[in-house]
């Protein structure tokens, strides 16, 4: 099998426009899990701009079912299917899609991602364009496994050394900082530029798991409540931290309290340390 250089994005392009033509349906789309939702990143074929920014939950919808029964899943009449929930109408039904196939991209029997097909009529192609789907997801599936495996060998080869308690503290508060900019910016762009530098600094520290009490699963904060958080981890009181980010105290409070929640944590600072083990914050 030729090995794919370019991202997972990319790979997952080529996976989509080979859908198109490997089947009978003029409509292909698909994207890879992120922070547990399948984020549609790639659509070929559509007449409209209706699939742009599709994410889809597990069991929602046609392509929910597929990544929780880790098979394909195909339906010739979207609009009246009693056997998928109809989350997704707006979007589909938006498009005008009456058949769809829905094929997870399933690697080490997790959900990856998924990749779609339709047509705006009733189609009976069945297996005949299932077969070609599930080729071009099982290919996808191979190339990540390979990309997986490389990377816990990096890791495992080369690990991230531990930060002086200096530097660490250092890094901690430029990650606040940036994090309190980025809060009152409007510019989408700019946003995404310190975004990146937030990644690169997460990237200097050492990884989650090396913690001797153990990784806990990654909580999904809201950015409100990562940027709150990140302010109380160095030191920040509740009326500093409102002024820092423009808000209310009370609404701080509130942000603090929902992260304090969804990581199971009954004080700031718990929540601070678990946030960390989490992979969250520096």
């Amino acid at each position: 099998m030729s090995v794919h250089t370019g991202t997972a994005e990319e790979l997952v392009a080529d996976g989509v426009r080979e859908l198109a033509r490997r089947t009978r349906f003029p409509v292909a789309f698909g994207g890879l899990v992120e922070d547990g939702e399948v984020a549609v990143s790639t659509i070929v074929g559509n007449r409209t701009r209706h699939l742009d920014g599709l994410q889809v939950r597990p069991e929602r919808g046609l392509g929910g079912r597929a990544m929780i029964e880790l098979r394909p899943r195909m339906t010739n009449d979207y609009r009246s299917s009693p056997h998928i929930t109809h989350d997704y109408d707006v979007f589909v039904l938006g498009e005008g899609l009456r058949t769809l196939l829905a094929v997870p991209i399933v690697v080490e029997g997790k959900p990856r991602g998924v990749l779609y097909a339709g047509a705006w009529e009733q189609s009976e192609a069945g297996g005949v364009t299932t077969a070609p789907a599930m080729s071009v997801a099982q290919r996808i599936a191979d190339e990540l496994r390979i990309r997986d495996e490389v990377e816990r060998r990096l890791r495992e080869a080369s690990p991230v050394p531990v930060l002086a308690s200096p530097a660490r503290e250092e890094l901690r508060e430029s990650f606040a900082e940036l994090r309190s900019i980025a809060a009152g910016l409007t510019d989408a762009g700019l946003r995404d530029r310190i975004a990146a530098v937030e990644r690169r600094l997460m990237g200097v520290v050492e990884p989650a798991h090396s913690t001797t009490t153990g990784a806990i699963p990654t909580a999904h904060l809201s950015p409100r409540e990562l940027d709150v958080l990140a302010c109380a981890a160095v030191g920040s009181t509740n009326a500093e931290i409102a002024a820092q980010l423009g808000l209310r105290e009370g609404t701080v409070k509130a942000y603090l309290g929902g992260a304090m929640s969804k990581l199971d944590a009954s004080t700031r600072h718990a929540a601070v340390a678990r946030a960390r083990r989490a992979g969250l914050l520096p």
